[in-house]
């Protein structure tokens, strides 16, 4: 599928590293080094625009490797990039860490996946089918 770019940053556009990857690595694009100490959230730069297509939307997931290596995430994680939104990409950051966490011009922040979704219509009915979980909410299912 294509999509729409503006590459405003100073790298590459994003790409993926292996043949069946899902996702690209996003990078930060800075003017100087943005520090994260503990539990701070900063919205980080990226200098890339996109023209999602109707019926699709970008979505920007954690690195595994920032993640468990240095505590760092994306809390509202998967953070949704709509197919009407023309603005620049920027990323959710938090560090959950105990330690500052530096984060450097070009250095990989997250990753990009672009998904289909569909749009719901709803169908007001006064009762649902029956099943056999029925209403039962977390953990009813059982623990094996």
């Amino acid at each position: 599928m294509k999509v729409k770019i503006i590459n405003k940053s100073k790298h590459e556009l994003p790409e993926y590293k292996t043949a069946f990857s899902a996702g690209m690595d996003l990078r930060a694009n800075l003017d100087e080094p943005v520090v994260l100490k503990p539990l701070d959230r900063k919205i980080i730069p990226t200098g890339l625009y996109l023209e999602i297509p109707p019926g699709y939307e970008g979505q920007v997931r954690p690195r595994s490797g920032l993640a468990f290596k240095h505590g760092i995430g994306c809390p509202n994680s998967p953070g949704t990039i709509d197919a009407d939104y023309r603005g620049e990409l920027g990323v959710i950051l938090i560090n959950l860490s105990k330690e500052d966490f530096t984060i450097n011009d070009g250095e990989r922040i997250a990753q990009l996946i672009i998904a289909r979704h569909e749009t719901v219509v709803w169908e007001e009915v006064e009762e649902l089918s029956d099943t056999i979980r029925g209403e039962g909410g977390y953990g009813s299912s059982g623990i094996k």
